[in-house]
């Protein structure tokens, strides 16, 4: 009996205060499937977050470029209530939706700072197969 209503008994989260001012940066992962857009501030903490298939979409549509001017207008829509005006922009993946994120951004309003691409680059990449022999 005690475990049953030691289960009932909600659980609280702890939340941290987070210092939003009028700043905070943006991050779009653009993949081949998929566009997902996080908001965190300026320590790296995520406030608001959107995603293609959250927005509505499934499929093959959520890696449209429709679909991830969609996601962020709904994110630019969370961030402007929480009152930033000023962002910077880390765009990442070879996805369709890079360029329409960015004009999404531009038209919702946010001034941006600063774009940077930080797309993961391989120096060497990996070990080649050995040689077929025959």
């Amino acid at each position: 009996m005690a475990s049953t209503e030691k289960n009932k008994q909600k659980i609280k989260k702890s939340q941290k205060t987070l210092n939003l001012g009028e700043k905070a940066k943006i991050f779009v992962t653009a993949t081949f499937n998929n566009t997902l857009v996080t908001a965190t501030d300026l320590d790296g903490n995520t406030f608001a977050w959107e995603a293609s298939g959250k927005a509505g979409f499934k499929g093959t549509r959520k890696a449209t470029p429709f679909a991830a001017t969609t996601t962020v207008e709904k994110l630019v829509g969370v961030i402007k209530a929480k009152g930033i005006k000023e962002v910077e922009v880390y765009i990442k993946g070879p996805g369709p939706g890079r360029e329409s994120a960015l004009r999404a951004i531009r038209a919702g309003g946010l001034k941006m700072n600063l774009i940077a691409d930080v797309t993961p680059m391989p120096h060497n990449g990996v070990r080649p197969r050995k040689r077929r022999r025959g």
